[in-house]
């Protein structure tokens, strides 16, 4: 959601910063963030998200740019 209205608003991103947003998502979810501590991963106990879903609703916010789309408390699937 930040960066589609950063760009809108500023036309500040630049090439390669959205791969870099992606990147960052995934780099920090619960379950690598796990294996790397740990070396394994207990779902049951991730508390930000997985790489996965946390590339999902940043790619999710990047295309609506609207913090309604973006409400993981009341989405189906996180």
């Amino acid at each position: 959601m930040w960066a589609n209205n950063a760009h809108r608003a500023r036309n500040i991103l630049e090439s390669g910063d959205i791969e870099e947003g992606l990147n960052a998502a995934s780099a920090i979810g619960d379950d690598r963030l796990q294996k790397q501590s740990q070396g394994y991963i207990v779902p049951e106990s991730f508390t930000h998200g997985s790489s996965e879903q946390r590339v999902r609703w940043f790619r999710k916010g990047l295309k609506s740019g609207k913090i309604g789309d973006c409400d993981t408390f009341t989405a189906d699937k996180l």
